[in-house]
């Protein structure tokens, strides 16, 4: 039995490090993958090389996800491209700061409504009758473990999230009956993306992630292969009953 249904997942943010770690993955278990990208082509293109290496098709598709007419023409080209769409894994976000909520301006707050959760909704809409047409399909929800254990300084992040959150219930709740499952994976402190770069720049210093660690019960950050590895057994047929679950793959960030 094959893992997955036909057709291909399309990964939202599939050329970051989070997401090529998931279009990798789920080429190596066997699925094709449309990735979606915003800027970086070239960081797509080799995702793509990459996945195609492993003996599945793989293709890339241009879009912003904040602005709707982009996600429609994602969708029609991959759909061209691979005939049918059975997952969609939503990782893709805002590039946000880290400011305590009274400092958060009225463009911050707009811009990760705009991206982040209205992004999301028009994906899920987009998606919808393409998989109930095709006779079921997944989603799969890069979500934040600050949704369980309330970090500071991360409300422009974990408050769209919590919002995204509700409308994963709703999917799964109200289209169970067309064979479509909804998930999330509330990820904790994760050796790529946003926690790379802020690093970089010195927000997250040494003091902080020594906090941090001091939380975990496994003393480590993640690496983006763990999630990937779980955003796979989410999107496949092991996971066939499943539905409606936030799933914090976090270190123990949670407890």
């Amino acid at each position: 039995m094959s893992l997955f249904m036909d057709g291909a997942v399309l990964v939202f943010g599939g050329s970051g490090g989070m997401g090529s770690a998931i279009a990798t993955v789920m080429g190596r278990d066997g699925s094709d993958v449309a990735i979606c990208y915003r800027n970086n082509q070239d960081a797509a293109q080799k995702v793509a090389d990459d996945v195609a290496a492993l003996g599945v098709k793989a293709s890339i598709h241009a879009g912003d996800i904040g602005t709707p007419a982009d996600i429609e023409k994602i969708f029609t080209e991959a759909i061209k491209a691979h005939g049918r769409i059975h997952t969609v894994v939503i990782t893709a976000g805002s590039d946000i700061a880290q400011p305590l909520l009274n400092e958060v301006t009225e463009d911050q707050w707009r811009e990760v409504i705009d991206n982040d959760l209205n992004g999301a909704f028009k994906i899920i809409r987009t998606a919808l009758p393409h998989f109930t047409q095709m006779g079921g399909g997944s989603f799969v929800h890069l979500s934040s473990a600050g949704i369980l254990k309330t970090p500071p300084r991360d409300v422009l992040s974990v408050a769209p999230k919590m919002a995204i959150e509700g409308l994963i219930k709703y999917v799964a709740k109200e289209e169970g009956v067309n064979n479509i499952r909804a998930n999330s994976i509330a990820l904790g402190v994760i050796e790529a993306g946003i926690f790379k770069r802020l690093q970089a720049q010195g927000v997250f210093d040494a003091a902080w992630e020594e906090a941090v660690l001091a939380g975990l019960a496994l003393k480590r950050f993640g690496d983006p292969v763990e999630v990937a590895e779980t955003v796979s057994f989410l999107a496949s047929n092991r996971a066939g009953y499943i539905t409606g679950q936030l799933i914090a793959v976090d270190g123990g960030f949670h407890l």
